[in-house]
C-alpha cells in the first residue's frame, strides 16, 4: 500500500483522545483501522453483516500525536468462504502536510455473518462465488 491510492478513512484526533505521554490512544487509532478494514471487506461481500474476528501482526511503529491528520489505508488480502482479510496501514500527515509517517499496521480479519451473528459464506459483489 502506498500514500498515492486514497485512504478509506482520513480522521483528526480530539483532544480527549490523548494518552498521559501526549500521544493518542493506541486503542483509539485500533478502532480507526477496525472501522476502515470493515468498509473495505464490505466493498467485496454481497448484502452480509460482517464482525471482527480476529487482529493479527499488530505493530505500533510511532506514536500519532494531537495535530496530526490520520490517514488509514485498507486492501484485501484474502477473500475465504465466511471470512474476509484485510491489511490496514495508518499514515499521519505533520506539520501541515510536510511530513508523512507510518505509524501502525495490522491484519484485520471480519466474517460475514447471519441474522444470529453465526458465520455465513460470502456471496462477493464483484462477481466471484462464495
Amino acid at each position: 500500500m502506498t500514500e498515492t491510492r486514497e485512504p478509506v478513512l482520513r480522521v483528526v484526533p480530539r483532544p480527549g483522545d490523548i494518552n498521559a505521554n501526549g500521544h493518542i490512544f493506541g486503542g483509539w487509532v485500533l478502532s480507526q483501522m477496525d472501522i476502515a478494514g470493515g468498509l473495505e471487506a464490505s466493498r467485496v461481500v454481497n448484502d452480509s453483516r460482517l464482525a471482527t474476528v480476529a487482529v493479527e501482526s499488530m505493530k505500533f511503529i510511532a506514536p500519532v500525536l494531537l495535530r496530526d491528520v490520520v490517514s488509514v489505508y485498507a486492501e484485501v488480502e484474502r477473500i475465504g468462504r465466511t471470512s474476509v482479510s484485510v491489511r490496514v496501514e495508518v499514515i499521519s500527515s505533520r506539520n501541515r502536510g510536510a511530513e508523512q509517517v507510518k505509524v501502525t499496521e495490522g491484519l484485520f480479519t471480519f466474517v460475514a455473518i447471519d441474522e444470529d451473528s453465526r458465520p455465513r459464506p460470502i456471496e462477493r459483489s464483484d462477481g466471484g462465488g462464495a
